[in-house]
């Protein structure tokens, strides 16, 4: 079942017309409602009347969060106040958070964008769905909630904690779909084992997992815990909340809503675009949104694109599950590691299990340290001490070989690292840079 199936198997010239016609409405749009963007284009040397084709966006300056963050909290938008219905907010680390506002139609359209995403994990109209994504000023809770109304799914929003009583849920109440954190699926799993549960038995049939990085030895361990199907959903609150792309069964890709959520992928170096296939960085511009439009975002995430169509039918572009980030990403002695590589080889190790914390440290004078505590089987800590120093060495040997970056690593035995019912805390930086 495909959601809006007119223009989700669209011809790519089709397409093509239709995201001509719309990134010259919005750039017009946001020059005559946005002073900021009016600004923009006149110091770049543009104007609307220079926009006539989707060709044309690499002639428009990039949008960044520091411009939102610098034009906190209503400058970037083109709307006035009046005219939301519902706010949202980011959590920030430094400086300003960041703000999203919707309107009537936007919320339409994340409804609209959030059904299609839904129908694409598989989700059929009579199904019942358990959000446990949080509820509130972070976007994925009510992203989830606005799309499956729009669906006509029946709606158990558990939000995120409690996971015994999500669980219990779980029982009474049989939905087909779990949305959430992969990380929290897989902490569900030991509540439920220790409740005396079998997670294989449990009625979820469709997982759709986002938020997060998580890599395909994470999502085999989902499958393989929950017996489900496990889907990568994507989004983010500048552009959306979740919603912008979405897995269909294959898993060969996310599918990008092209008509509203125009793709670039980019050299983060050059802002330069990439060929097919190639790493780059995501940028996303808004084809259709009317409270706070973004021409040209620059996401940070690390991607590759295909816009070969899909044997399930659907003609849009469709982007690699996230690889890494541009601005989050570890510098360890001059080399830029991310962390879903170190996951990548810590899965693909027998006898260890999806929880890690990687230790960053530096002592005066000295090199950048790297430790790896990994979480692993019990029965390792009762084998040989031979047998667990033989397995430090393999994980450091192959995570050594992929990295360039020596580390050391640390077994230590179950449920020993914090959990998180969020997003998972993967990267402890002890350094003072």
């Amino acid at each position: 079942m495909i959601w809006k199936e007119d223009i989700e198997t669209m011809p790519l010239e089709d397409l093509k017309n239709l995201q001509s016609e719309r990134l010259a409405n919005i750039v017009r749009y946001v020059y005559e409602n946005c002073p900021v963007y009016k600004d923009k284009f006149d110091r770049t040397g543009v104007s609307p009347g220079d926009v006539r084709s989707i060709d044309d966006i690499t002639r428009l300056p990039f949008t960044t969060k520091l411009d939102m963050r610098d034009h906190y909290p209503f400058g970037l938008f083109s709307r006035p106040r009046t005219d939301l219905v519902e706010i949202h907010v980011s959590s920030g680390t430094t400086g300003n958070p960041t703000l999203v506002g919707y309107t009537r139609d936007d919320i339409g359209l994340w409804s609209d964008v959030m059904a299609r995403a839904l129908c694409c994990a598989g989700a059929e109209p009579e199904d019942t769905i358990q959000i446990a994504y949080g509820y509130g000023l972070f976007t994925g809770g009510l992203g989830f909630h606005y799309g499956a109304l729009e669906m006509g799914l029946t709606i158990i929003p558990t939000s995120s904690g409690q996971t015994k009583r999500q669980l219990k849920i779980m029982q009474d109440f049989t939905p087909r779909i779990l949305a959430c954190t992969p990380s929290y699926a897989l902490y569900m799993v030991e509540e439920a084992k220790e409740m005396g549960l079998d997670p294989r038995r449990s009625s979820w049939e469709i997982g759709i997992f986002g938020a997060e990085p998580w890599s395909e030895s994470m999502r085999a361990e989902i499958e393989a815990e929950w017996n489900m199907l496990a889907t990568d959903v994507y989004g983010l609150s500048e552009i959306i909340g979740p919603g912008v792309s979405q897995e269909c069964h294959l898993k060969q890709g996310l599918h990008v809503f092209s008509d509203v959520f125009y793709p670039e992928i980019i050299d983060p170096e050059t802002g330069q675009p990439v060929a097919e296939g190639q790493d780059g960085e995501l940028v996303i511009t808004t084809l259709t949104k009317q409270g706070i439009p973004l021409i040209r975002y620059r996401t940070r995430d690390i991607v590759s694109m295909t816009t070969e169509p899909c044997a399930c039918g659907r003609t849009s572009p469709r982007t690699s599950k996230i690889k890494g980030r541009t601005d989050d990403m570890i510098v360890v002695r001059g080399i830029n590691v991310f962390p879903s590589q170190i996951e990548h080889v810590l899965l693909g190790i027998e006898g260890t299990h999806p929880h890690y914390q990687i230790v960053i440290d530096r002592q005066a004078h000295q090199l950048d340290s790297v430790q790896i505590m990994v979480e692993v089987d019990e029965r390792i800590f009762s084998d040989e001490i031979k047998k667990m120093r033989a397995l430090e060495r393999q994980i450091q040997h192959e995570i050594q070989a992929v990295l360039s970056v020596s580390v050391e690593v640390k077994l230590v035995e179950p449920k020993t690292l914090e959990r998180s019912m969020g997003k998972a805390k993967r990267v402890v930086d002890k350094r003072s840079l």
